[in-house]
């Protein structure tokens, strides 16, 4: 029994424990009253009735409370779904500041606000009244103090940024170095083995997908399957806590701490792929577990003039209601605790446009942007957004404001069509890799603004983007209904496995192009986690809930597939040696010395000419040059000093035949070493060309010249 009952205070909210005590705070505008709900370990509950209100935060301090204690809310209210509220005291409901959860849900009639045997009461009728109390989930105080020691954040800039995306689980699952306990965990993806193969590929940041507690989906349970990307949170401020290997109370949040730790210690970022734009909770049939009971019409866009029904721009049945203060304050809380108590580097903003919707457009001066941009601890670290959701005008690539950087999804279309042979792509295929200055220049933003991408988790991995023309997400229980049918993807003769050597070739030499064209583009390159050694989902574009060896890496490719390998590290290797492939600025174009004919970029024909307006519209437009200058530089590095690097000529070649390229003669060079072939299965060439000389490409292939004379 709890002894002492002090008023506490209203911020900061959820539970938060200070060596003395513990401070409880929630927000709700509609709730009529509030009790704290301390759960026992035989499962029983006390419950407190929190009776200082301050501005809606319902709020009491608790001294002997300590981490470890599970708690919840019930919250009394009114229950009028016809006006957007749905207050339901029979559900002990989950912290929407919890730091920490524990358990399972069990998605029996006991989670619901109505009856499972008769739907149509989801939108008005009177709830059961079951209580959910050991049959959901609770939330857990947690201890907040953690030795750092000598931490401090990599800082490194967006031009000499590669990001790792990757799947806590995925990573380390198979992996034989790892203990069997460890696996599938953060210990396990802070585990030395795997801090050295993202150092040997000279990766700077890993983006984790969501770690953000989630929930896994009452369908894909009676399907046997289950949310295995995690897009499904509810939990804001807690790691999920399953992929603790410390499991106990409040485990994951010092296991997790200790990952941030373990990364930064090996100059790697952590930068997190958040999902603020909708809930677990799904529509007006999904559970009643949190924010639903606690104040649905403040937490939930409701539908105008219908407040029963929920507004959805993402496709998961909700969408957060970022205009609402509390809602928004909720946002910015969670990204300053992730940033200020877990160290974390930066995030990624899963269906970023639905944060920008004030009404129905997305808003580049909405309020949530606002937030972020005068933030002083937010604003300074990195941003990505993906910049779309599945609402009308929710395409916004290249719209977001200076702040941010954007997934370039018209960096992935067009180096795919490019390689893949569509014709007339020869423009925007220029556009893409010099940093997509048409997308990004006009809100004052630099290449690195530009996250350049061909795979990531959703969508074929490279090596099934060159095995597949159509998707095969048979096993996903939903007859192939899933998933993008539009990839761009190419099987090179063949869909799926072959035992042709021809066919095995070119799709190597394809994976190469792919990934040679990512490190040598302007902008921040990402690679999808397993690309680097060819991992296969076998056809399946949406294996986002395969918790299986489908999804996970086979770290046995790392043999079968060496050649990959070594041809990814010697392209990272060859992009963080050479300035000129990492620019701070975009390229002009123009003379670099007044009366001079040298430019920092210059295109070329195959014939050695320049490109004219008629050579970009060609039909054809399957095969370009293109002049990098490495004297042509104009940012200075960190120290004001004048940055220089070796030039280079890259040769593209997408035609299904072998071309000749003339080695232009004038002012480019005398003398060309060649850095990179993907005509190799390693990239390994020992070329050497003069001025005017030809050079025989290989159909579609790839070539790296450095003037050396």
């Amino acid at each position: 029994m709890v002894s002492a009952i002090w008023p506490g205070t209203p911020y900061p909210m959820g539970a938060t424990y200070d060596g003395a005590g513990t401070n409880f705070s929630v927000f709700s505008e509609v709730a009529e009253k509030v009790e704290l709900c301390l759960i026992a370990k035989d499962g029983t509950e006390e419950r407190i009735t929190l009776d200082e209100v301050d501005g809606y935060v319902w709020h009491s301090f608790l001294p002997t409370v300590t981490p470890g204690q599970r708690y919840g809310y019930r919250v009394h209210g009114p229950w009028d779904p016809e006006a957007g509220h749905r207050c339901d005291p029979s559900k002990l409901l989950l912290d929407p500041y919890g730091k920490s959860f524990h358990g399972d849900f069990e998605f029996t009639q006991a989670l619901y606000s109505y009856d499972l045997n008769a739907e149509d009461l989801a939108t008005g009728g009177t709830p059961p009244g079951v209580d959910s109390l050991g049959h959901t989930m609770t939330s857990v105080v947690i201890n907040p103090f953690f030795n750092w020691a000598s931490d401090r954040a990599p800082n490194t800039p967006y031009h000499e940024t590669v990001i790792y995306e990757a799947h806590v689980k995925g990573m380390t699952e198979t992996h034989p170095g790892i203990p069997d306990e460890l696996r599938g965990t953060y210990a396990g993806l802070a585990h030395p083995v795997i801090i050295e193969h993202l150092k040997s590929l000279g990766v700077t940041a890993i983006e984790l997908m969501p770690v953000h507690q989630f929930m896994h989906d009452h369908r894909l349970l009676d399907l046997g399957l289950r949310n295995y990307w995690g897009y499904n949170t509810f939990g804001f401020f807690a790691p999920h806590y399953q992929y603790a290997a410390n499991q106990h109370a409040g485990g994951a949040v010092a296991e997790f701490k200790t990952m941030v730790r373990s990364f930064h210690e090996a100059g790697i970022e952590v930068i997190l792929d958040v999902v603020y734009n909708h809930t677990a909770e799904g529509n007006h049939l999904g559970p009643t577990i949190n924010f639903r009971g606690i104040d649905n019409a403040a937490y939930y866009r409701l539908l105008d003039g219908d407040p029963k029904f929920y507004k959805d721009f993402t496709g998961t049945g909700n969408s957060l209601n970022a205009r609402h203060p509390h809602t928004l304050q909720l946002i910015m809380d969670s990204l300053r605790y992730w940033v200020l108590e877990m160290r974390v580097d930066g995030f990624r903003f899963d269906l970023a446009s639905t944060l920008a919707r004030e009404f129905y457009d997305v808003d580049r001066l909405s309020a949530f942007f606002d937030l972020v941009q005068q933030d002083p601890v937010v604003s300074q670290v990195k941003l990505i957004a993906e910049p779309w959701d599945i609402g009308e005008g929710g395409y916004q690539v290249g719209n977001f404001p200076g702040l941010w950087t954007e997934w370039n999804g018209k960096y992935r279309d067009t180096v795919r069509d490019y390689w893949r042979g569509e014709p007339a792509t020869l423009g925007e295929f220029a556009s893409r890799l010099t940093g997509s200055s048409d997308l990004y220049e006009a809100t004052g933003r630099r290449p690195g603004a530009s996250i350049n991408f061909v795979t990531c988790h959703d969508g074929f991995t490279l090596a099934d983007l060159v095995s597949y023309n159509e998707k095969h997400n048979e096993a996903n229980g939903e007859d192939n209904r899933d998933g993008e049918s539009h990839n761009r993807s190419w099987n090179c003769g063949v869909e799926g496995p072959t035992d042709d050597p021809d066919i095995l070739e070119l799709r190597a030499r394809q994976m190469r192009n792919v990934f040679g064209t990512l490190m040598l583009s302007q902008g921040t390159p990402m690679i999808s986690h397993g690309d680097e050694i060819g991992r296969t989902q076998r056809g399946n574009n949406n294996v986002y809930c395969q918790d299986s060896e489908l999804s996970w890496m086979d770290w046995s490719l790392c043999e079968t597939n060496a050649d990959l390998l070594a041809f990814t590290r010697k392209a990272v290797a060859l992009r963080k040696a050479h300035p000129v492939f990492r620019r701070r600025r975009f390229f002009a174009g123009k003379p670099i010395r007044t009366g001079g004919q040298v430019r920092d970029i210059a295109w070329l024909t195959p014939a050695g000419e320049e490109m004219t307006p008629e050579d970009w519209g060609a039909a054809f437009g399957k095969s370009i040059a293109v002049f990098l200058n490495g004297d042509a530089i104009p940012e200075p590095n960190a120290r004001g000093e004048r940055v220089t690097g070796d030039s280079f000529l890259l040769c593209f070649n997408a035609f299904s035949e072998n071309l000749d390229f003339v080695i232009p003669a004038d002012w480019y060079a005398e003398q060309w070493t060649a850095d990179l072939d993907t005509a190799d299965p390693t990239g390994d060439t020992n070329l050497v060309v003069v001025a005017g000389e030809k050079v025989t490409l290989q159909a579609r292939s790839l070539l790296v010249l450095r003037k050396t004379a």
